[in-house]
């Protein structure tokens, strides 16, 4: 059967005060992980277990890790499983805040509104070293190793599931999976047909709305919808103890496509399609930059299209071939007044001293200033085929190959002074071998080759999994992966061409000032060449599902000790370049996740413990002492030593659906987060129609901002109101 967009219907779909022994023994207490039933390998063995029922549900099944459906007994490391149900159950209110469920993963705002999220830290702004896929087309943007949270195509109610491969997995999905894969698979048109009509409106501005339309017949299925998701951002900003109106909000609109062309019993056809346009707010105090006077926005306009033959030659053979191309537009543009003493020592080679604030210069001053207009817009497009072929030569032994091609393409004067490009290939293969029925063995790897670095890298794994019983299994895994400099970071060549300049400096018009000759020559590494970053992780985790009465029990833990190397560390802006292979770190911690599940009731805890080392590695006289620690902490900025979450949803009488969510990350690099979410909803199924009306707070019980000491909410109670139909 082929791998399709459609196979989510296949699988059918603390506080600080609090001890961490006392989080743990919350966690094994209730024994609380989501149960999702699928079809399980009917050759697996069978057991009666003494206190529990010896007819076992199927296990869940996992795509991501290895590109193989596996039962979770059988998969080569620790896959969370968050299904689109549970996202709606809970209320969640954006997309990237579906990953505080995932163990060791945090979430936050860096910049003036920038989401990121990561997996044991190493965080910078942009969001490096996760490999994010929305049905199998890369999402991240490949020149500046960015992923874009807010403008991501993705409606939370066509979320049908998402994988989420917590570890190293470069040998299914290439460099940039770094410290995991996130898959977002989103559901079939056959599943959504009809119309469907939703809206969220909510504190500080929140704004969500949803449409869709779309039929299911023989032999095609189509849907279009439409998003549009508005915030107003944070309250307020700190600036030298006084704080300020903060211009940080966000206002995206999607338009997507989705069909399927069945051209015969065994072969389809996936089209995709979409468009996102809107702007993302940038606030002139936090982030205007050499002498702007208003603020320097962000307009977005970017589109996607994709295509994937699926093609089914036997029962135990099928391979697909995709192709898909994606354009990421940002135009960024602001004005701009310097005064005439400064732009003249900078023409005659002094670099200034970038202290510029809102007011310091004003277009009338005499002598009269510089003034002008900046931007740094930038345009990206990828181009990307794979083809994957999936054999079983028999229940015991099967393959899964592949080859795959990119082509990244760059434009910006600023950044790159015109255009660039990147080209990637590579070979991807994963057996899976059971030669007993309480073993089996997994072998993979991917080999790559990028011009990034004119270099090739093979990413492997190898694991084996024990089964103690039919759903107990206990698992050992050795994966290296890799990731390779960004254009930006490998080659810049960063200038500002300043243009509409008013006299007397209009003569300056269509010059180009080079960053390169600002910076601080003493620490500048601007133009080195990089080298690839380098992560060595074994892994010993435990799954477990039980059946106990009418309640599923389901447990995994997992032990983890990586060894990152070459890590690329520094800081990059208009007054310093310093960035090198100088950092390499250490990691080891466990993690945990349960629920319980049973009729009406879903309890759902996670638990993590990150204890990270880092220690400079680079040239002793390239930085002072000082840099030195700075470089170190900057890899720690989202590695967070405890953090967790619990969920409880309850269904109720008279059509009531209760939730209740507290989310915790401790020893943050300024606070520790803290919030408890509590939603109570009602829905009405009739014969032709249904209806969901729903009411969420959001508590935040930690009230100091935990990354940036400007992302201050007033309120620590946020209000939101839902309401949904569909016929």
């Amino acid at each position: 059967m082929p791998v399709t967009n459609s196979v989510a219907n296949m699988l059918h779909g603390p506080r600080r005060s609090v001890a961490p022994l006392a989080c743990i023994a919350l966690v094994f207490a209730g024994s609380l992980l989501i149960y999702t039933p699928t079809q399980a390998d009917d050759r697996e063995p069978s057991t009666d277990f003494s206190g529990l029922s010896s007819i076992e549900p199927p296990l869940p099944e996992i795509l991501t890790t290895t590109r193989l459906r596996q039962p979770k007994s059988r998969v080569p490391g620790t896959t969370t499983i968050i299904e689109g149900d549970l996202i709606r159950d809970l209320g969640v209110m954006n997309l990237v805040e579906v990953f505080r469920l995932v163990p060791g993963m945090t979430v936050a705002e860096v910049g003036s509104n920038n989401p990121v999220t990561s997996y044991h830290g190493t965080v910078h702004y942009e969001q490096r070293r996760l490999q994010v896929l929305v049905d199998g087309r890369t999402s991240y943007r490949a020149s500046l190793s960015d992923t874009d949270w807010h403008t991501m195509p993705v409606p939370l109610e066509l979320i049908e599931r998402i994988e989420v491969s917590r570890g190293p997995n470069a040998a299914a999905d290439g460099i940039n999976a770094f410290l995991g894969t996130i898959n977002i698979i989103t559901r079939s048109p056959e599943d959504t047909e009809g119309v469907q009509l939703g809206a969220v409106s909510g504190s500080r501005g929140h704004l969500r709305t949803f449409g869709s339309i779309g039929d299911s017949s023989t032999p095609y299925s189509w849907r279009l919808a439409y998003e549009k998701r508005k915030s107003d951002g944070f309250d307020k900003q700190e600036d030298d103890d006084q704080f300020f109106p903060f211009n940080d909000g966000h206002d995206i609109n999607t338009f997507s496509y989705d069909g399927i062309v069945r051209t015969s019993d065994s072969t389809n056809v996936e089209l995709r399609g979409g468009v996102v346009d809107g702007i993302n707010e940038e606030d002139l105090r936090k982030n205007g930059k050499l002498g702007a006077t208003d603020h320097p926005d962000i307009i977005v306009d970017d589109y996607y299209l994709q295509t994937r033959l699926n093609v089914t030659t036997s029962e135990n053979h099928f391979f697909h071939f995709q192709v898909n191309y994606q354009n990421y537009q940002r135009r960024q543009r602001w004005p701009v007044c310097i005064s005439g003493p400064v732009i003249d020592g900078i023409l005659a080679g002094n670099a200034p001293e970038f202290d510029f604030e809102p007011g310091d210069c004003m277009p009338e001053d005499s002598p009269a200033p510089f003034v002008a207009d900046l931007n740094e817009d930038i345009e990206e497009s990828r181009l990307e085929f794979e083809i994957q072929d999936t054999l079983y030569f028999n229940p015991d032994l099967k393959l899964v190959s592949g080859l795959g091609y990119r082509r990244d393409t760059y434009r910006s004067e600023t950044f790159f002074n015109g255009r660039g490009n990147n080209y990637q290939s590579r070979m991807f293969a994963n057996l899976e071998y059971t030669p007993i029925e309480w073993v089996t063995f997994n072998a993979g790897g991917n080999w790559e080759s990028t011009t990034t670095t004119d270099d090739d890298y093979l990413s492997p794994r190898v694991a084996a999994n024990f089964l103690i019983t039919r759903n107990q299994a206990l698992r050992f895994v050795y994966s290296e992966a890799v990731r390779t400099p960004d254009a930006f970071e490998q080659n810049p060549d960063w200038g500002y061409q300043p243009r509409n300049i008013r006299p007397p400096y209009d003569f300056l018009e269509g010059a180009r000032f080079e960053v390169e000759d600002l910076v601080n020559p003493q620490t500048s590494t601007f133009g080195e060449e990089l080298e690839e970053e380098r992560i060595i992780s074994r892994e010993i985790s435990y799954f477990g599902q039980f059946l106990v009465n009418q309640a599923l029990l389901s447990l995994e833990v997992r032990y983890f000790n990586d060894h990152l190397i070459d890590m690329i560390s520094g800081v990059i802006n208009e007054e310093e370049w310093f960035i090198a292979n100088n950092v390499d770190l250490d990691q080891e911690g466990f993690e945990l996740e349960s629920s319980v599940d049973y009729a009406g009731t879903k309890l759902r805890a996670t638990y993590a413990y990150l204890d990270q080392d880092g220690r400079y590695t680079g040239a002793p006289d390239a930085l002072d002492s000082r840099d030195q620690e700075y470089v170190v902490e900057l890899l720690g900025r989202l590695s967070v030593r405890h953090s967790g979450s619990f969920a409880w949803i309850q269904q109720l009488p008279f059509d009531l659906t209760s939730s209740a969510t507290f989310f915790w990350a401790d020893e943050f690099r300024r606070a520790q987060f803290e919030r408890a979410d509590f939603r109570l909803a009602r829905r009405i199924f009739a014969s032709s129609y249904s209806y969901e009306l729903a009411f969420t707070v959001q508590h935040y019980l930690n009230r100091e901002p935990d990354l940036s000491p400007d992302n201050i909410i007033q309120n620590h109670n946020q209000y939101f109101v839902e309401a949904g139909v569909r016929f």
